[in-house]
């Protein structure tokens, strides 16, 4: 086969973008526990930490997880998620779903992804959705990731509407 024959090869996210996929998986697994326990952060996030130093996900070792991000996104439902998150996903959700009602896995992960649209302007919002809805998979393998992707979808688009364009699909400036 001739140079020019050759096909590139495809590549994925890089090892930084694996690393903060692997923190948001560990964000919304320490969310759980949490919320099961009724710990604050401080006592749970280092306990996690130092059981996370044995395996991986995605070639990335658990302990090489974005930390940084995994802190801000715990500690930010932690001190924002009844009072600013939960009311957000409240207006996005179905009338019949209040996030009380929710299942517990589920309820940590639009918490994760609703702080971090909130909160994480630099990550775009597309992003997020995708992220999460991945993450979703790994917990469910029903119609939960299309809950997610449509909450989040909505989600974004009452936070972030600059990222969505008009209705005409016209970006805005």
């Amino acid at each position: 086969m001739a140079a020019s024959d050759a096909k590139p090869a495809l590549r994925g996210p890089s090892n930084a973008a694996r690393k903060r996929s692997v923190a948001r998986l560990q964000a919304v697994q320490i969310l759980y526990r949490m919320e099961m326990t009724d710990e604050p952060p401080e006592v749970v996030l280092p306990d996690f930490l130092a059981s996370a130093s044995a395996g991986e996900v995605d070639g990335v070792a658990l302990s090489q997880a974005d930390i940084a991000l995994l802190k801000d996104i715990v500690h930010g439902v932690f001190h924002r998620g009844e009072k600013d998150i939960d009311p957000m996903l409240a207006a996005v959700l179905p009338a019949d779903w209040p996030v009380e009602r929710l299942e517990s896995v589920m309820r940590a992960i639009l918490r994760a992804a609703g702080f971090e649209m909130l909160a994480k302007g630099d990550v775009p919002a597309r992003v997020v959705i995708n992220e999460y809805v991945d993450l979703t998979h790994a917990f469910f393998e029903g119609k939960e990731p299309g809950f997610v992707n449509g909450a989040l979808d909505k989600l974004a688009r009452t936070l972030r509407p600059e990222e969505f364009g008009d209705a005409a699909g016209r970006r805005t400036p």
